[in-house]
């Protein structure tokens, strides 16, 4: 499942629009992401906000975090997720 700070109604057009076939979870009020410590200070062009760093964890049948991918990049990422579910 992927979770992101945008809105239900956004999340739902970004899902159709790339036929994801998972669930996605607008967590508005960052709850989630503050939970998982991925709600940090960014730093753009010397102008500072608060936001996600994008980050995949990987959770195994017994619930437990078994890989955390952190600062991920599009490119390249679906392969390392791939090789953390093979270790998990």
């Amino acid at each position: 499942m992927g979770v992101s700070p945008d809105p239900v109604n956004a999340q739902s057009s970004f899902r159709n629009e790339l036929d994801l076939p998972y669930t996605l979870l607008a967590d508005v009020q960052h709850v989630v992401a503050e939970k998982y410590g991925v709600w940090v200070e960014k730093n753009k062009d010397g102008e500072k906000s608060m936001g996600v760093e994008r980050s995949t964890f990987v959770i195994n049948k017994e619930g437990k975090i078994a890989k955390i991918l952190s600062k991920v990049k599009p490119a390249g990422h679906a392969a390392e997720v791939l090789e953390a579910l093979a270790g998990s």
